[in-house]
């Protein structure tokens, strides 16, 4: 089986009317289509103009009470519906190729949130542009299809096509996504939330590991300790104390490695210290398979990126490790212009998948909230090649310092 995330490029800079047989003097199939959708204009454009005018003056004349400003962002959303079916009429009519804009952001804030993000969103605004200047543009192709019909019948099919050319233009100009940038800030919006899962996730695996590892031994040395200190004080040394105070020394260190895999986990110091080709080589000599590491950089990337780097590595080995069945595996890590790029390799069973429980759709994710990348090729049968792509940023002259001490 093999997963993907791929990046959808834009089309190409042809136009849709390029695209359409030109217009000739018989009405073929593309010119009745363009005049159905011509003739449809006038009842369609109605129904939007009379949604707009109502439901949005209703929504603005009562702002300044409790339900206004709901009734308007419910508007809003009612016209991103209208919109969405106005871009499948000019696809299905006019053969306009045009993408759906981006979901409205899922917000984790409530009522509040929503109302917000709704009230700002600028594809509900566009459509409601265009619903509203429709009605005067519907009548007119509306009245001049209907006579030329009877009147200029030969002359019918260039008539269309330059009518609807103007009806193509103004969807891609008001109904189309409005350029990267809108789809790139819905992306991050959405990406927050899971950069703030995954925090989350993070605060409670410490908090966890630290009341059930090291704290709990911490408290066990503490009642040893007492138990000791009691039995000194009533003159009691014997070899009963010098037992408990040897058990409590075991406990020192056992808590005292237990810290050190625990701030290992947040941040290794091999990854500070040393960079990325020493911290990787330290988390492939700890993998139960044997693991080749290339790391190809002249320059450290920023220490946030050089973190994702890591643990996601520390991951997908430990995935090698518990799920492959692998002999042998490589880590092959280099920068491509402005992008890092990890790719792990091993020669176990396949079948990877994002949906196969071995963390690789958190992987997906968190690398994704990053404007990274995330690819499994992992056939049945093996081998398994994953690679993930993080944008590279140069690490700061006092990061540099940091790393250096």
């Amino acid at each position: 089986m093999t997963e993907r995330m791929t990046i959808t490029g834009p089309s190409d800079g042809t136009s849709d009317s390029e695209r359409l047989p030109p217009a000739r003097l018989a009405l073929d199939r593309q010119t009745w289509k363009e005049i159905a959708h011509l003739l449809a204009n006038l009842p369609v454009a109605i129904i939007g103009f009379v949604y707009v005018v109502t439901l949005m003056a209703t929504g603005a004349g009562l702002s300044v009470t409790v339900i206004g400003l709901p009734l308007l962002a419910g508007g809003l959303m009612g016209a991103r519906l209208l919109g969405k079916a106005e871009r499948a009429r000019a696809r299905k009519l006019l053969g306009v190729r045009i993408d759906e804009p981006s979901p409205l952001p899922v917000r984790r804030t409530g009522f509040f949130g929503w109302l917000w993000s709704t009230l700002k969103d600028p594809v509900g605004w566009r459509t409601t542009l265009y619903e509203f200047i429709r009605l005067p543009w519907g009548i007119a192709t509306f009245t001049i299809t209907l006579v030329s019909f009877f009147v200029l019948w030969p002359v019918l099919p260039f008539i269309a096509r330059g009518l609807t050319n103007a009806d193509r233009a103004m969807v891609r100009g008001l109904l189309s996504p409005s350029d990267e940038l809108e789809r790139r800030i819905a992306e991050l919006e959405s990406d927050r939330g899971v950069v703030v899962d995954t925090a989350a996730a993070d605060l409670r695996r410490i908090e966890r590991d630290l009341h059930d590892g090291a704290q709990a031994r911490l408290v066990n040395l503490a009642m040893g300790l007492g138990l000791a200190k009691e039995k000194l004080l009533e003159g009691q040394a014997d070899d009963t104390v010098a037992v408990m105070v040897e058990e409590a020394h075991g406990e020192v260190k056992l808590a005292l490695q237990e810290l050190r895999d625990l701030a290992r986990g947040i941040h290794p110091a091999v990854l500070t210290d040393r960079g990325l080709d020493a911290a990787l080589s330290a988390i492939a000599s700890r993998c139960t398979v044997p693991v080749k590491v290339t790391a190809d950089l002249d320059t450290r990337p920023a220490a946030a990126i050089e973190g994702i780097a890591y643990f996601t590595v520390s991951e997908l080995l430990q995935n090698v490790s518990k799920h492959s069945g692998a002999r042998s595996a490589s880590v092959e890590v280099w920068r491509t212009d402005q992008r890092l790029l990890i790719q792990v390799w091993d020669d176990g069973r396949g079948g990877a998948a994002l949906d196969g429980g071995t963390g690789m759709a958190g992987l997906a994710d968190r690398l994704g909230a990053v404007d990274g990348l995330f690819v499994i090729d992992s056939p049945v049968g093996g081998p398994t090649t994953i690679t993930a792509e993080l944008p590279w940023r140069d690490r700061q002259p006092g990061e540099e310092r940091r790393g250096q001490r």
